[in-house]
């Protein structure tokens, strides 16, 4: 007989009768990465608003754009190559090029905490996450990296979620001098 290389299947039952126990502590781990989510989302759609203005175009042009490049990443490079082309103003740029980068950065939290397996033990407490991502060493491939998800963790996520309010901030108070730079170049004479 061949032994399977599966893990175990969990006792569902034991979990379920045990998980009661343990819903304070889900709830909170759970609302911490709802509001993770929810607040990356609110962040990237703001740059519709970036494109919209370097596009020197409408909303709904600037929402077709964005929405037809499938990716975070391409949706960013397309606004970093227009910024190129339309900011004249060195510290604007900057302060775009700033805002993309920590925009970025919260981005691995969310894609961590989107692209990952919750292991929970047997009364249902999530306990650990499993990267999806395959991690290369020098000698060798590992599946994913497994991180507890302890009062440590769960305080990174709420500094993560307080850095995304920061940077929606940002892009709100950047937007109009974007907009008032952009509308300042078209005046002038070429």
């Amino acid at each position: 007989m061949v032994s399977s290389r599966l893990p175990p299947k969990p006792d569902f039952d034991a979990i379920a009768k045990s998980a009661p126990s343990t819903a304070d502590r889900r709830t909170q781990i759970l609302a911490l990465i709802g509001n993770l989510v929810s607040s990356w989302s609110n962040n990237e759609s703001l740059f519709i608003y970036v494109l919209m203005i370097l596009q020197r175009t409408s909303q709904e042009s600037a929402a077709l754009t964005f929405a037809t490049l499938n990716t975070t990443r391409a949706r960013l490079d397309l606004i970093q190559r227009l910024a190129k082309i339309t900011i004249r103003d060195k510290s604007l740029d900057k302060a775009l090029a700033k805002i993309i980068e920590r925009f970025n950065e919260s981005t691995a939290v969310r894609n961590e905490f989107n692209h990952c397996m919750y292991i929970v033990d047997a009364s249902g407490q999530i306990t650990h996450t499993q990267s999806m991502r395959i991690v290369q060493t020098k000698d060798s491939l590992q599946f994913g990296e497994m991180k507890p998800m302890d009062d440590a963790r769960l305080k990174s996520m709420v500094k993560v979620t307080r850095d995304m309010a920061r940077i929606n901030r940002e892009i709100w108070e950047f937007l109009p001098r974007l907009e008032e730079h952009l509308l300042s170049t078209e005046k002038r004479p070429s």
